[in-house]
């Protein structure tokens, strides 16, 4: 690295847990390598990025963009003009930083922000964390010099010659939860003599997990089962209504958590969607896992990273259409099923990839002339 200090790195990326968080862990990763870097990060407004990025110690600034919609709409109507607007301020915000490198970990904002700096001539860095490549990165591919991935076949989507296999860049925080688990039971005001279930369905929750875990919740209760449940915003107040009557005793209800780290040291098995980075955190935390991959996105590719874990006997899969009926009885049976969680815990954790931000860093180091 032979470009004058401090650095300044160029984020982009969000619209999703599954390219916030990421973006997140770089950040986080290059400033451990160099405390006075400068680090901006680009964001979509009214996006959770602006929100978590802030939280996390960085500043954001927003572009004025949002996807197209499946039918017609106002929104999409206004797509051409919020694209103009927000490459026209993206290249502005590139000029004045003056990045080293810019890194884009997909959604909205990074088409713009990734299409800006590559034309001003800053070296780019793609990281891509699913099976199935989203249209951004795709688009952005024969732009930039480096696209780290963490699952193979991705040549189908990327040069071959750029693509470097790094796996997904979590939350250091979650990288040894086994010690802080007295502190999670502490915090969670849960016993250490019962079993503990962690109900996620990404960052804005998942409908389908919600209905299946209120359909089965009696059934949870009577088993004396310890419930940790992020319903995600959209759903918190409907859920929290329907279970109002019930014994809440051992049920911990949030709309978003923060303290993960806390919840997968509480939690003896996951109920999850099958999202790239949910499936990182798992394999990281060593925790068992049952599956719900949702039907609702690109080439099913939530199927496709679950099967992935499946066929090593890493975790378990329902498919969606199937959890209504089929996950409480499914859950019950492996937490008290102690010999099965060791064996899924065993095999998922060889799956993970703990120094994925490190090797981003890496990439992103030598791309700094």
């Amino acid at each position: 690295m032979s470009a004058q200090q401090p650095y300044r790195l160029i984020i982009s990326g969000g619209g999703t847990g599954g390219h916030v968080f990421p973006a997140v862990a770089i950040a986080n990763a290059f400033r451990e390598r160099h405390p006075d870097a400068d680090i901006l990060f680009v964001g979509a407004e009214g996006k959770m990025e602006m929100i978590r990025v802030p939280e996390a110690g960085y500043k954001i600034i927003g572009l004025w963009i949002a996807g197209l919609q499946r039918k017609l709409t106002l929104s999409n109507l206004m797509f051409p003009v919020k694209l103009i607007a927000s490459l026209w301020k993206a290249r502005k915000i590139v000029k004045e930083f003056r990045p080293h490198v810019a890194v884009g970990t997909g959604g909205y904002a990074s088409g713009p922000l990734m299409l800006a700096a590559t034309r001003m001539g800053i070296p780019a860095l793609l990281q891509e964390q699913n099976s199935y490549a989203g249209l951004t990165n795709k688009q952005l591919a024969a732009k930039v010099q480096r696209i780290c991935v963490a699952y193979p076949g991705m040549d189908a989507y990327f040069p071959a010659g750029k693509i470097v296999m790094t796996g997904n860049p979590v939350r250091k925080d979650i990288l040894d939860v086994t010690s802080k688990r007295p502190q999670a039971l502490s915090h969670f005001g849960f016993s250490d003599t019962e079993r503990t279930l962690l109900v996620l369905g990404g960052s804005g929750g998942a409908r389908t997990i919600n209905e299946s875990v209120l359909a089965g919740l009696d059934s949870l209760i009577k088993a004396n089962v310890q419930v940790i449940w992020q319903t995600g915003k959209v759903y918190y107040e409907s859920v929290k209504a329907q279970v109002a009557d019930k014994d809440l005793r051992n049920v911990r209800l949030y709309d978003f958590l923060k303290e993960m780290d806390l919840a997968y040291a509480a939690a003896h098995v996951v109920v999850s969607r099958a999202g790239a980075l949910s499936i990182s955190e798992l394999c990281l935390t060593r925790k068992p896992a049952v599956l719900v991959p949702s039907p609702n996105v690109a080439e099913d590719h939530q199927a496709k990273n679950a099967m992935a874990l499946v066929k090593e006997d890493a975790a378990i899969m329902i498919a969606d259409k199937d959890a209504k009926e089929k996950l409480t009885g499914e859950v019950l049976a492996l937490l008290g099923d102690r010999a099965r969680c060791e064996r899924l815990s065993t095999r998922i954790a060889t799956l993970g990839r703990p120094n994925a931000a490190q090797d981003i860093v890496n990439e992103i180091e030598k791309l700094i002339a």
